[in-house]
């Protein structure tokens, strides 16, 4: 039985680049909606990729593509938290009453309500039992009496609607 090659082989890699590079870049741009941030974490997965190369099958390497760039996003939005979080922590030390941060701010809370007022009486419900007042899935289904896939998809929707309304601000 033929053991599995590696992706150290230079046309291998490439081939893998051509297949899986704008799957993956449109995957991860779909997460963050940045196209500089998706190249970047696309380009930090297949260098990840090259330096585990020996450890690396082809038929792993589609996987292990997707889970370095989900990894790397989800490690670049909590490190922005934590800045957040330090920085309204210290708010002397920021700028955060600059007039332009202010105006900023107004804005975007006059966008977000506008867009929660758009969603759908179940949508709105869900998404402001969960993100509000920070229940479950599980203990909204359960408050309205409805199943757990249903919250999901009450969120999903939500989610998605106010992306596209909210835009990345």
């Amino acid at each position: 039985m033929k053991e599995p090659e590696n992706v150290c082989n230079e046309n291998i890699f490439n081939r893998l680049y051509e297949a899986h590079g704008k799957p993956v870049w449109r995957f991860i741009y779909f997460k963050c909606g940045d196209t500089a941030q998706a190249d970047d974490l696309v380009q930090e997965a297949f260098i990840k990729l090259w330096q585990n190369c020996a450890k690396v099958t082809q038929e792993k390497a589609k996987s292990f593509l997707y889970t370095v760039c989900n990894n790397a996003f989800l490690n670049e939005v909590a490190h922005k938290k934590v800045i957040l979080k330090h920085a309204k922590s210290q708010p002397e030390k920021t700028n955060f009453h600059s007039p332009e941060f202010l105006m900023e701010e107004s804005e975007f809370h006059e966008k977000l309500k506008s867009s929660l007022e758009n969603l759908t009486e179940a949508q709105r419900t869900a998404f402001l039992l969960n993100r509000i007042e920070g229940k479950k899935y599980a203990e909204i289904a359960e408050m309205l009496n409805i199943s757990v896939k249903a919250v999901e998809k009450r969120m999903s929707q939500a989610l998605a609607t106010l992306r596209k309304e909210i835009g990345n601000i």
